[in-house]
This record gives structure tokens, sequence and C-alpha cells, in this order.
């Protein structure tokens, strides 16, 4: 199968199954709410700076698509409402392009479309393996992006019965390739990033990383959907088997915060309030994918006005924990309860200290 129509078949399954868990760790945080905000409302500044550009809120929209003839205005539709509403935007894997010239204007299509926010392109660590790290350069250039997200999808390939395994030398083609004309985000696909891979990918020049958590959209669920559909029982059942693998978003923030990463909270955000708990674990920026595509299919108003519902919930959110700015809302206590407090204090971190404001705690 080739790789374009697999982009198709991933597209397809996720605007007709249901592709996320029956879990929602964001569901366990809760930020603390100030009677006496002490603020007005019309004061708040949502705007950071991001890749060198600012943002009206700290948001991306995730890398999706691209590749196929169909996907272009999926692409550009997303690109019109990202650089109208004044947030970044990346694109889904760049590995067609690569094999077939004649699908890159499905990538720079989205440049030509959003001329002044930052744009994210992306491929796989084994195709940057493979490929060296002049592959960056030359994708960069496809796209003129600022920088490019190296994808790191190793459970997604381990149930694919094509699926591309060969993770020796992935930390070794990141650490080569770190030092290109655009900065690599090393990114997860629905199984988020331990601390302990957080530290090799700082260690090997990378400083930004989106976790890409379990919560959200599981690759491994879309796989098992496509071997249902091909009479593959047996990846089928790994597919569905390992559904819920991985790390949880939030746990994943605190474990690549942890570290000193620039971290973008994915797997999971579906709300401005979600964008709040992530900066107050210690984010700098959310993302998500799957909220956008259906609107993106459509128009790029629907997918506009979904941005903009994200961006007055994360106004709302800072105005009721008394946050005037993006790095106020940093300091914001939270509490987190549940099996993501566990997993926590099971991974040695102590959830009491995101209780209180970090000022106090000082």
């Amino acid at each position: 199968m080739t790789t374009a129509k697999r982009k198709l078949d991933h597209i397809r399954i996720c605007l007709e199954k249901e592709v996320e868990g029956p879990w929602r760790p964001f569901d366990d945080l809760s930020l603390v709410h100030r009677a006496l905000p002490g603020i007005d409302a019309g004061d708040i500044d949502t705007g950071c700076r991001f890749l060198g550009k600012d943002l009206e809120f700290p948001f991306m929209i995730s890398g999706m698509t691209g590749g196929h003839p169909d996907t272009k205005e999926i692409n550009v539709n997303l690109a019109l409402a990202a650089q109208e509403v004044g947030v970044a935007m990346g694109v889904g894997s760049q590995r067609a392009a690569l094999e077939r010239a004649e699908v890159e204007d499905t990538f720079s299509a989205v440049r030509d479309a959003a001329p002044n926010i930052p744009i994210v392109g992306n491929i796989g660590a084994v195709q940057l393996r493979r490929g060296g790290a002049e592959v960056i350069d030359r994708l960069a250039e496809m796209i003129d992006a600022d920088a490019i997200a190296v994808h790191l999808n190793f459970l997604q390939e381990s149930v694919q019965p094509e699926g591309e395994t060969e993770a020796k030398g992935a930390i070794e083609a990141i650490r080569a390739a770190s030092d290109r004309r655009v900065p690599i985000i090393a990114k997860e696909t629905g199984a988020g990033i331990s601390r302990e891979d957080a530290l090799a990918l700082i260690e090997s020049g990378v400083e930004i990383i989106d976790v890409g958590g379990l919560g959200g959209t599981s690759w491994s669920g879309v796989e098992a959907y496509r071997a249902e559909e091909r009479s593959d029982i047996e990846s089928a059942k790994m597919g569905r088997l390992f559904w819920n693998w991985g790390v949880p978003t939030p746990v994943s923030v605190v474990e690549c915060a942890s570290v000193g990463a620039a971290v973008v909270s994915s797997g999971g955000v579906r709300s401005g309030i979600d964008i709040a708990k992530s900066i107050a674990l210690g984010a700098s920026l959310a993302g998500a994918a799957l909220p956008f595509l259906a609107p993106a299919t459509e128009g790029p108003y629907g997918v506009a006005e979904a941005l903009r519902v994200y961006e007055r919930a994360l106004r709302t959110a800072m105005f009721l924990t008394a946050s005037k700015s993006i790095s106020d809302l940093g300091s914001a206590p939270i509490l987190v309860f549940g099996r993501t407090r566990e997993f926590l204090e099971q991974r040695g971190f102590d959830p009491r200290k995101f209780a209180i404001h970090r000022e106090m705690s000082r």
C-alpha cells in the first residue's frame, strides 16, 4: 500500500469511527477557582511567542495530513483558519512528498495560505535516519517551515503489518540533525514521552518536545480499524490490545518539563480549559488535531470558529484563576486527582506541588 493511500485511510477512519479512548486524563485535573480574581477580564493577555513569531494564544493545530491530492484542500482550510485566528500549524508527515514530488503542493500550499504564522513540518524518525540530516533542510524548504517535527510513532508502526520498527539509531539521527537551518521538535503521536526519553532528547540538542500523550486519538486504534477492513484479524487484535498504551498527556507534560524542555501539550486537548491546565502543569503551548478535521473538510470557517471557542474558554479560565498573562497561568494552582495522580506519584513526582501558587512554594 502506498503512503498516500494510507493517509487517506487514516483521515476516513478518524472522520467515521470512534478513535479516542474511554479515559480522559485531563478530567483528573482541576484548576483552583478564584472568586476574587482582582483583574478585569478585558485586561487579560493570551498572547505568546513560538518559534520567534507572535501567537494570539498558545495553541497549534497539530499535523494531521498531506501527501495525497485529496488532502490539499483540508490543509489549506486549516492554514487559512490558523492564519486568521493567529495560531501555529503543523502538517502531516512529508514522507509522501519525498517519495513523489507531485504531491509536494499538498504541503507547500499551507505556507501560501498562512504566510505569517509558525508552520511546523513533519517526518518520521525512521525516515530521518535513512535520509540523513539534510532531509530536514529539504523538508523545511518545501514549506518554508519554522521547525520540523520528528515523529516517534513506534507503537503505530508496531501494529501496522507494513510498519517500520527500526528504532535503533533514531536518537543518533536526531542528534545529527539538531543543528540544521530550523530547529527539531520531537513529537510522539499518542503514546507520550517519558522523562528518560525527554532527557535523551535534550542531551541530543532538542529543545522542544510535543508530548503527543495518551488521552486523545489512539493511532493503535486507527490501525485496528484498518486491519479489520482488510480482514487482518491478528493486527486488529494487536491494535485493540494496545489502544490505551502510553504515558497520559498531563503526566508526560510534567515529565518533559522536569528536564527543561519547552513542552507542547497534545493528546486529548479538547478545550481551552485543557490548554489552561496544560500551561499550569508546565507546558508552553498546547495542540490538537482531531477536533478540527471534520470542519476542515467543509472549509476554513468552521475551523476558525472552533479555534475561537478554544480561545474564549482559555481566556475565561485565565480570568477565573486570576491569571492576567500566560506567565501568570503557569503559576496557577492546579489539583491532580485519580489515576493521573497515581501515575505521577509512581513516577516520583509530588502532585501537591502544583496545588499551591508556585510563587508561594518557593
